[in-house]
């Protein structure tokens, strides 16, 4: 796909940062700033224009917005996964029903969702869900775990995976549910306290939470196929934005490097060339990839080359700093939360880079499995 821009391109990113440039800012509600976005058209970019109150954009101007927002300074989405996750599954899985029920309140910035898929025992290992969801009549009764779960302190929708089908093993008998995260004494939030001492990820525990059952995606038993479908749209324009942000902490790595001396370092300075070199083939991978079929091994590919990435720069990040890495604030009082600094934060986050969203070591079973055609790996009981 050629991706040149358009002169009706040019007009669009035009467009788009001057609106940005006006409201955007860091410290902005993120649950008003949604319905902020939505009110302009600026979700569902991607989605057929269906009625859902969203507006429409080719892929170049979908780019386009995204690199524009992720240069903007604009606090992170708390809608993306509705957005770009459960609506591209709707629209190609979904009911008419479902449809004209889920997609409005995403386009509008009004209801925000999060994703249940791991468990503890399971990780990236989704046909080890042990989740169950026991049909009552018009409803499915859930109970089981799930961790790790973004946004769930937020959301107020969760699409998950659960076994409703007491029987079977592995990935049969598994199903795609849309649960209201509004169900007290059923559903319960803990926050997952991390290295950097924020706690984005939660542990949700559903104690006999409801799910009615026209809310079930692509049929009952079909979860696998739709999850599966589900997972390769985590890679997509997205992942352009996101390159975005990698750039900037890159340049803040890169500076950090001239004021310190350490650029002087041979070995350290072809690590730094090595990272800049290796952003600009990402991103030529992701619009390659953006632009054609992709084969059934590209998220993979794509995850396991970010991933990888990032962890390297959280290396340099402390490394052209040398021993004043592991220094504090002058001001910090033991005892007090221990502030830490873009570096440090950098470095201790993206070790789990490697791990969410489906670990290295399940995308290269997937590439050697699907792609190479190699023996699977074997299975345990579960």
């Amino acid at each position: 796909m050629d991706f040149g821009s358009t002169a009706e391109d040019e007009d669009f990113r035009a467009e788009a940062r001057a609106w940005l440039d006006e409201r955007a800012g860091p410290c902005l509600d993120r649950r008003a700033w949604e319905r902020t976005l939505g009110a302009a058209g600026w979700i569902g970019l991607g989605w057929p224009a269906s009625g859902y109150g969203n507006r429409t954009a080719t892929l170049t101007q979908q780019v386009a917005w995204a690199e524009e927002y992720a240069r903007s300074g604009a606090p992170p989405r708390s809608g993306h996964i509705g957005e770009n996750l459960l609506a591209p599954t709707l629209i190609a899985h979904g009911s008419e029903e479902q449809k004209s029920r889920f997609l409005p309140p995403v386009a509008a910035g009004e209801e925000l969702w999060c994703q249940g898929y791991s468990e503890p025992g399971a990780g990236s290992d989704l046909a080890g869900v042990r989740t169950a969801a026991a049909r009552e009549g018009a409803w499915y009764r859930i109970s089981g775990q799930k961790i790790w779960t973004s946004l769930a302190q937020e959301a107020d929708w969760c699409f998950l995976l659960a076994r409703t089908d007491p029987g079977t093993r592995r990935h049969h008998g598994l199903s795609f549910l849309l649960v209201p995260m509004d169900q007290p004494g059923r559903i319960e939030v803990r926050p997952i306290r991390q290295l950097t001492g924020t706690s984005d990820f939660n542990e949700v525990r559903f104690d006999g939470a409801r799910a009615r059952v026209e809310h079930v995606v692509g049929g009952e038993g079909a979860g696998w196929q739709v999850a599966m479908s589900l997972l390769g749209l985590e890679r997509g324009v997205s992942t352009l934005a996101q390159q975005i942000g990698f750039a900037r902490e890159l340049a803040d790595v890169l500076r950090t490097a001239v004021e310190s001396g350490a650029v002087r370092d041979p070995v350290l300075r072809a690590r730094l060339v090595r990272q800049w070199a290796e952003l600009r083939v990402m991103r030529w991978n992701a619009l390659r990839t953006l632009g054609g079929p992709a084969g059934p091994g590209a998220p993979s590919v794509a995850k396991l080359l970010w991933a990888a990435w990032h962890q390297r720069l959280g290396e340099l990040a402390v490394a052209v700093r040398g021993a004043t890495a592991a220094v504090g604030p002058a001001d910090w009082s033991p005892g007090a939360p221990y502030p830490l600094d873009p570096a440090q934060h950098l470095f201790l986050f993206s070790r789990a880079d490697t791990l969410y969203g489906g670990s290295d070591q399940i995308q290269r079973t997937i590439i050697a499995e699907r792609v190479l055609g190699l023996p699977a790996e074997p299975k345990g009981a579960v």
